[in-house]
């Protein structure tokens, strides 16, 4: 799984942000990544964590071992374990979230169950991340756009 989402398209290149694909991974494996921790990592390392597997019990594990490990050598500081949610909203193509519907409605979209099963788990999941307070709305709505939701 190495495709970018258009809406992260004016930091891939130098993978100066965390993409989705890679938060989706640390929120997989229970880790708090912040991005000052990413950027002191290399982008050779970076690309690592783009491309390394993390959907089985054993690619889980070893995915956060090796950001673990990682994370120690180049802060000093231990990564922040966050709990693994057991059964994630973004893996679950049968209920909208209520943020979602909320933020969806702030900008005049209404998502059926049926959008929302279309779509992958990957932009599930970034849908959920952009649609939480704090962050920037400009993403969500180019996600909306691109996964063809209006």
């Amino acid at each position: 799984m190495t495709d970018f989402f258009e809406f992260e398209a004016d930091f891939v290149d130098s993978l100066r942000c965390i993409p989705m694909q890679v938060r989706c991974k640390l929120d997989t494996c229970g880790i708090k990544l912040k991005l000052s921790d990413w950027n002191q990592m290399t982008t050779a390392e970076r690309q690592a964590f783009v491309e390394l597997p993390c959907t089985t019990e054993t690619e889980i594990q070893s995915y956060r071992e090796h950001i673990q490990q990682l994370i120690l050598q180049r802060t000093g500081i231990p990564a922040t374990k966050l709990p693994i949610e057991p059964h994630p909203a973004w893996l679950d193509s049968a209920t909208v979230p209520a943020s979602i519907q909320e933020k969806a409605q702030e900008i005049g979209v209404i998502l059926t169950e049926q959008h929302w099963a279309a779509l992958t788990p990957l932009q599930r999941f970034a849908l959920i991340k952009l649609s939480r307070p704090g962050h920037e709305s400009k993403n969500f709505k180019r996600a909306i756009a691109e996964f063809h939701l209006l």
